[in-house]
């Protein structure tokens, strides 16, 4: 099922795996698409294990040029170790970037010098500006971790430093990436939401039951940072992808 919601194209599925299959193809389609005209191209993944069965299936893509590909993710805890596999960075060098030759590899790092990293990395974004990018929506409705209480539709910044808040952190929990909430970093690094607009094409990728409040707020609620994720509908150019249950309370 597809439908349209402001600007915003709604793909709705019955399974997660065809959910992610969809959504794959319409991003290796975009990628060969933008690299006939470029010799190379820049992307944003989110890193959450709702995405997993999305890279599994980029990674069965056939046919794309992946060492023409620069790549750059959201956000980033502060203050876990270099090797922690919650760190964002190395979930996505385990799921994804491990399988694919990318040209370049860009990563945030949440232990260096804070405000200098969130420099740096907005100068490398500005270098290489984004073609695409692959989100998610958090169970709060943020996007990368503009939560509600720190979402700003027109941050002048492109990098910044957030506390995380509650629903947010307890996510970390639900998902399985940490034992307790004690155990979830309070503050993080993260790219803004103009920055992540700044992408011609995004692909919202947002699969499970856990999401379908935020989703229902995002479609149906205000555009308002109160759901981060509502901005969404104001982007041309944008996709969501749902499953069944991400989807239920539309559908009911």
């Amino acid at each position: 099922m597809i439908v349209t919601k402001d600007n915003l194209t709604v793909h709705i599925f019955s399974a997660t795996r065809e959910m992610s299959c969809a959504a794959a193809q319409e991003v290796s389609n975009k990628i060969k698409e933008l690299l006939k005209e470029k010799e190379t191209i820049n992307m944003l993944f989110a890193a959450a294990p709702s995405q997993s069965d999305f890279f599994k299936s980029l990674i069965e893509s056939k046919g794309v040029e992946w060492n023409r590909i620069n790549a750059f993710h959201l956000d980033e805890y502060i203050g876990l170790e270099k090797d922690a596999t919650q760190r964002f960075g190395n979930f996505l060098k385990i799921e994804l970037f491990d399988y694919l030759p990318f040209k370049s590899i860009f990563y945030l790092n949440g232990q260096e010098p804070l405000n200098g990293e969130c420099e740096r990395y907005a100068e490398v974004l500005n270098q290489y500006p984004t073609d695409i990018a692959c989100i998610g929506i958090g169970e709060n409705g943020h996007i990368a971790f503009n939560d509600p209480h720190v979402a700003d539709f027109c941050d002048e910044k492109a990098v910044k430093i957030v506390e995380l808040d509650q629903m947010c952190r307890q996510q970390q929990v639900n998902d399985g990436c940490f034992e307790k909430l004690g155990d979830v970093p309070t503050h993080a690094l993260t790219l803004t939401i103009p920055t992540i607009l700044s992408a011609p094409y995004i692909y919202c990728i947002v699969p499970y039951k856990s999401k379908a409040q935020a989703v229902y707020k995002t479609l149906n609620g205000d555009i308002s940072e109160n759901c981060p994720a509502s901005v969404l509908r104001r982007k041309k150019g944008a996709m969501l992808f749902l499953d069944a249950d991400s989807a239920s309370l539309l559908t009911r």
